[in-house]
């Protein structure tokens, strides 16, 4: 109630912000909050707008979802092998700051003119993320940790289920909580041509119509998935990452 409560506040200061601004650089520039929030609820009723959500929503939660299912594991392998880490680390960081968005082209030739393409940009933007810091949170493991599991037991499959993993695993969600503002803003690039479905493919034809208020709405939409993603990690912060709070 009280997180409901700061997110309505903070919406709140957006809109006075917002109107404020309009009134300022006029309509014509930036529509007012009420006309924005008018055309949205209009979209609302409308099937055509679910499906550019349902299929914006549907990318981005998918690619996070297989970015996480094979850098946590991986970050885990490069963080706990040493030969592993000085083999392939140094290629991970060769090629960590090189923006993803810049391989769209390449994976619309491999892949064709699908959703795959979309999906894997999005998932090797955050996998990086979360590939980097899981590995930095193994290495970083306090040595006694994995010297007292060791007196118990030599079983990798046991050290790796009771130690490597929770260590690791919140810095691991947390780093996919960040990723999810990068794979909405990777997931509009993606979505704004080679395709025509998507809140990215909807701003961009309400913006060549010149219809700024629709164009607003599908930005409050996009923003809306982000934040729905952003609360699924907090939830899965929470279900999974409880001894973190003890």
């Amino acid at each position: 109630m009280i997180r409901l409560a700061r997110y309505l506040a903070a919406l709140l200061s957006l809109f006075v912000v917002w109107h404020l601004a309009s009134l300022l650089l006029g309509e014509r520039v930036l529509p007012p909050p009420w006309l924005v929030f008018q055309n949205f609820l209009y979209e609302l009723g409308n099937a055509v707008f679910w499906k550019h959500v349902a299929a914006s929503f549907g990318r981005a939660a998918s690619a996070l979802f297989l970015s996480f299912a094979l850098a946590f594991p991986l970050g885990i392998w490069l963080g706990a092998s040493q030969r592993a880490d000085a083999w392939f680390s140094p290629l991970v960081f060769i090629t960590y700051p090189i923006p993803k968005i810049l391989f769209l082209p390449v994976l619309l030739v491999l892949f064709g003119l699908g959703e795959a393409p979309k999906i894997l940009l999005i998932a090797l933007t955050a996998g990086y993320q979360i590939l980097v810091v899981t590995r930095d949170s193994v290495r970083n493991l306090d040595r006694r940790y994995l010297d007292s599991f060791a007196s118990l037991s030599s079983d990798s499959a046991m050290l790796l289920r009771h130690v490597l993993a929770p260590a690791a695993l919140p810095a691991a969600v947390s780093s996919l909580r960040v990723a999810t503002g990068t794979a909405i803003a990777v997931l509009f690039m993606a979505e704004s041509f080679v395709t025509d479905t998507g809140l990215g493919f909807f701003i961009i034809d309400a913006w060549g119509g010149m219809d700024l208020p629709r164009m607003f709405t599908g930005i409050i939409a996009m923003s809306l998935v982000g934040l729905v993603l952003y609360e699924v990690c907090n939830a899965l912060d929470y279900c999974f990452c409880r001894w973190v709070r003890l």
